[in-house]
This record gives structure tokens, C-alpha cells and sequence, in this order.
């Protein structure tokens, strides 16, 4: 049943996409640790320079951000998933096989990209959600601001 060379190449293909989910891996968790710094700076001082800024700029930049945290927060544990399912099926290969020195470094593997890609997932989530909070209360205050300034004018003589 599972001997057609169609799944030889689907396993074929397959064990080729090991490589670059481990390397995909490995940038995200590098994105995520850049956005952690970024996020830092914003929290204790960045974000005040924003109070300048027209609030379609701030928007903006909010949304760019947010979406790319929310990225990493989703597309992180895709990969470590992916990382976990790949190395399994040449593990259990080697199992029926008796050769428990390949299935334990399929596991080790399998365990590992799960782990960075739950950790990527986090860093991601908890950037997404400290984020949302910051700019929310930043537009909160920008809004409050210009309804005192607009309380505050005189009123035009007509």
C-alpha cells in the first residue's frame, strides 16, 4: 500500500524540509529577540518621541508592529511543529528497524524545534499583547490631549 513512488517521493520531499524549517526556525527566534529589544526601547523612553507624530503615523507604526509579533507569534509554533513532525517519521523508521541511535536523535530534534518554536510563540504573544496595551494607551492619551486642546480654544466670533 505505501510502497508507490509516490510516497517515496512525498518522503523524499518531506525530509528535505527539515533544513530549512530548522534555518526558518532560527531567524524567527532572531526577529523575536530584535523585536524584544525594539519593544524594550519603546516601553522606556521611544515611545514619548511618538507623541509628535500625527496619529496616522502612529497607527501605522502600531499595526506594522503588532503584525509583525503576532506573526511570529503564529508562524513559530507552525515551525517547531513541523520540526517535530519531520524528524519523527525516519525515528520510527529506524525503531522498526532496532537502530534506537537514529530514533534518539530523531527525537532530540523532534523535541528541540518543538521547544524554540513554543518559545518563539511566546515572545511573540506577550510582545502582541504588551504592545496593544502601550499603543492603546498612547492613542488614549494623544485623543485626550487634543479633546482638552479643542475644549481649551476660544470660541470663534461669527
Amino acid at each position: 500500500m505505501f510502497e508507490s513512488q509516490l510516497f517515496s517521493w512525498l518522503h523524499l520531499l518531506v525530509g528535505w524540509l527539515l533544513e530549512p524549517v530548522t534555518w526558518a526556525l532560527f531567524g524567527l527566534v532572531a526577529l523575536a529577540l530584535c523585536d524584544t529589544g525594539i519593544a524594550l526601547g519603546e516601553r522606556f523612553g521611544g515611545l514619548k518621541s511618538w507623541r509628535n507624530l500625527p496619529l496616522d503615523d502612529i497607527e501605522r507604526r502600531a499595526r506594522k508592529r503588532l503584525g509583525r509579533a503576532e506573526v511570529v507569534a503564529r508562524i513559530g509554533p507552525m515551525l517547531g511543529l513541523m520540526g517535530t513532525l519531520i524528524p519523527l517519521g525516519p525515528g520510527l523508521s529506524a525503531l522498526g528497524a532496532g537502530d534506537v541511535q537514529i530514533l534518539s536523535v530523531a527525537m532530540r530534534v523532534a523535541f528541540d524545534t518543538t521547544v524554540l518554536g513554543l518559545f518563539t510563540g511566546a515572545i511573540g504573544f506577550v510582545l502582541s499583547r504588551l504592545r496593544r496595551r502601550w499603543y492603546d494607551d498612547l492613542l488614549d492619551q494623544l485623543e485626550a490631549d487634543m479633546a482638552r486642546e479643542h475644549r481649551d480654544e476660544p470660541a470663534l466670533a461669527l
